[in-house]
Formats: C-alpha cells, structure tokens, sequence
C-alpha cells in the first residue's frame, strides 16, 4: 500500500474553501424584508406578519373589481408549461376562476385537467390577497403557473 501525505498548506486551504462556501451558501437562506416578513425562497412570495388585514372590507380598497386574465408558467421535468388565468373579482374577492391549458407533454396534459377540474374548490370564495396554491388534485407543479398569474393579476387589479 502506498500512502502520501498532503501537506498541512494544502489541507488547510481546502479548509479554508470549505468554510467559505458555507458562508456563501449561508448568504442564500431566507432573510427578513423591509416589510417585517419573510421571503419563502421556495414560492419567492412574501408573507408580512403584522396587524393588517386581507378581509373581504380591506381587499376592496385595494383591488378593483372585474374580470382579470393572466398567464403563467411552470418548469416540468420534460418542459415549460403555460396556463392561462382568468379571475373574476368582486369587493377583492374571487367570485369565478377560469384555467386554460396548453400542455406540451402528455403527463403534463393530464395534471393540467387534474388541475383545471379542482381549482374552483380551492378558490372562489376567497380574498385575492389569501391565494396561495400548492397542490391541487395532485398537481403541484401546475401551481407554481397558477400563483405567477395570480401575482400578475394582483398588479393589474391593484385600485
């Protein structure tokens, strides 16, 4: 059996390395905003802890009613994937909500319609502020579409 010794430099530059990449990896964890809340490094939105309120009488100051489309997109393993939003808001409230597909994979076809039949459970009903999808009828990455339309929308019906 041979056996080498690496020199001590040599062992402590690797640590050096080391430790410089945990720091570097460290700087990418989730970190407060300006807002008081966090940032989910998993959806990229942003959760504000505080006394504001996203009730049915503070969602209508801050939206304006109508109809609002928007389209969104999602990484498959096979590809990129689009959906098409449409919400109907009433006093910041969703009172309809409309997906439309167009799926470029087979299996994407099939969650997307998954998908497409059980959003409407998830959402009428709901303060546009409280969406936050994250599996619908065992979609989950359909969702990832379906929330970047939502923010879409939240910018067109800001009042």
């Amino acid at each position: 059996m041979i056996r080498t010794t690496v020199p001590t430099s040599v062992r402590k530059g690797s640590a050096l390395v080391g430790i410089a990449g945990l720091l570097v990896l460290a700087g990418c964890a989730t970190t407060p905003t300006d807002a008081g809340g966090t940032t989910d490094s998993t959806s990229g939105t942003d959760s504000t802890t505080g006394s504001e309120s996203s009730s049915g009488a503070d969602a209508s100051s801050s939206y304006a009613d109508g109809t609002y489309t928007a389209e969104g997109s999602y990484q498959t393993p096979e590809s990129v994937e689009t959906i098409s939003v449409t919400l109907t808001l009433a006093d910041g409230v969703v009172t309809d909500v409309e997906v439309a597909g167009d799926p470029q994979a087979r299996e994407t076809e099939q969650y997307q319609g998954a998908f497409i039949d059980g959003i409407s459970e998830e959402v009428e009903g709901k303060a546009l502020d409280d969406l936050n999808v994250s599996r619908v009828a065992g979609s989950s990455l359909t969702s990832g579409g379906f929330n970047a339309a939502v923010d879409d929308i939240k910018e067109q019906a800001a009042a």
